[in-house]
Parts: structure tokens; C-alpha cells; sequence
């Protein structure tokens, strides 16, 4: 199962293009805080949730809080728990350059 089918059970949106969309801007959000090139397997579910975020969040951009009907809602831009896994995976930058080990291409042991 790919990883736009999981985001089609996890919602429940049918837009095929659209979740593709907030896929793809989720893992370029990610390999930027990471400061990497290739996305590690174990970010992919981290990837998942930031794509989920910003489903939900359509409509209310810009906004920090919202109060209606009574009941009163905060935003945050993405909870704590996403930059505590993210910050895990980051690169440190070492004169301007983040050193990312590749996956090695068909090397035997």
C-alpha cells in the first residue's frame, strides 16, 4: 500500500491529486528541517501526520485561534510530538554543509 492510499484511510478524502499535493509538500518540509536529500523510512509516518495537519488546517491558514459557538480552538503549526521525532533525524550544518550518509547502491558486506 502506498503512502497516498494510507492518507486516503486516514482521512477519509477521496482527492487523489490533493493529498498527493499535501504529500509531497509535507516531505519537502521535512527534508528541509532535516536538513537532508533522501527521506529515512522511519520518517515516513512522521511525513503521514504533517500531510493529515495540513488537511485539517485547510481553510483556517493564518489563523492562531478561533472561537465559535462557545467552544474556542488554538492552532498550532504542527504538535510537538512531529518536531520531537523530527529533531531526532536531524543533520547538524558544518561550514555551511549537512554531511548525509547515502544508502550505500549494491555494495556487498
Amino acid at each position: 500500500m502506498d503512502e497516498i492510499e494510507k492518507l486516503k484511510i486516514m482521512t477519509g478524502e477521496g482527492d487523489t491529486d490533493l493529498l498527493s499535493l499535501l504529500y509531497a509538500d509535507a516531505v519537502e518540509f521535512v527534508l528541509s528541517y532535516t536538513n537532508r536529500t533522501v527521506l529515512p523510512d522511519a520518517l515516513k509516518k512522521t511525513v503521514r501526520d504533517l500531510a493529515v495537519v495540513a488537511l485539517n488546517r485547510m481553510g483556517t491558514e493564518g489563523e492562531s485561534g478561533r472561537s465559535e459557538g462557545g467552544e474556542s480552538y488554538s492552532f498550532v503549526d504542527a504538535p510537538g510530538h512531529i518536531y520531537g521525532v523530527l529533531d531526532r533525524y536531524r543533520l547538524a550544518r558544518v561550514g555551511g554543509y549537512a554531511f548525509e550518509k547515502k544508502p550505500d547502491a549494491g555494495l556487498l558486506p
